[in-house]
């Protein structure tokens, strides 16, 4: 596994590389203090498995730098890794093609389980983001001008595959757990979209937040609700 971490801060470089090792022996950490550096980098040797941006560098930066890196290696995830946490940047981003957003006062353990859902071809969001409304635009609930669940006309599986899309898991993960063939998977979403009136799994999940479904907004795999953690620059800079 070879991953790509585009920071300007060696600092945050470290901390990011030391935690990403956690995954396993296996992986291979590369490092790039901007987006000119990460694109020659990688063009040259094994396929990039997955790309860690931040937001803020020099040059090239912000979404447009999203934008880049996935027109030009459009089979590789980008993750976000971003001081700026406000819900507009998030959307942004992954409305941009991102993968993941998560926010540099995230603990070791988000950052963890956020990068394995990735991976598994599912995308994640800060749970803060599902925790409100859009600022500027009217909540999921009030574009479908729906009272309850039971409107949507969904049917109990459906509703299953949109609870597992605000938990961003990937389509591979609902046909395991659901027991169904992707295509059925895909049937189910189209069917989803439809209803909710959205063309994004982004709006999906938000949407399934703001119908109740999301668990806990994602709760992150092997966190515990409401634990205090300092994020994981501070965790892994200390002594």
């Amino acid at each position: 596994m070879r991953v790509l971490v585009i920071d300007d801060h060696p600092l945050i470089q470290e901390a990011v590389r030391n935690v990403l090792r956690r995954i396993g022996e296996h992986i291979a950490i590369e490092l790039a203090n901007g987006c000119a550096q990460g694109f020659s980098i990688a063009s040259e040797g094994a396929e990039l498995d997955l790309v860690v941006l931040d937001l803020n560098l020099p040059g090239l930066s912000g979404v447009a730098a999203v934008k880049a890196w996935r027109t030009r290696f459009p089979a590789v995830p980008v993750i976000v890794l971003s001081a700026a946490g406000d819900q507009q940047t998030v959307l942004a981003a992954m409305g941009a093609g991102a993968a993941g957003f998560i926010p540099k006062s995230s603990t070791n353990e988000v950052m963890l389980a956020a990068v394995r859902l990735v991976m598994d071809g599912g995308k994640y969001l800060p749970p803060e983001v599902l925790s409100r409304p859009v600022i500027g635009a009217p909540s999921p609930r009030a574009r479908l001008t729906v009272p309850s669940l039971e409107t949507l006309g969904l049917t109990q599986r459906q509703m299953e595959v949109l609870r597992m899309i605000g938990e961003g898991a990937a389509n591979k993960t609902i046909c395991r757990r659901l027991g169904l063939a992707e295509r059925t998977v895909k049937t189910h979403i189209t069917a989803v979209f439809r209803a909710l009136n959205v063309t994004s799994r982004t709006q999906a999940a938000l949407a399934a937040a703001d119908l109740g479904l999301a668990r806990n907004a994602r709760q992150p795999l092997g966190s515990r609700e409401g634990q205090h953690a300092s994020s994981f620059v501070d965790e892994e800079l200390a002594p």
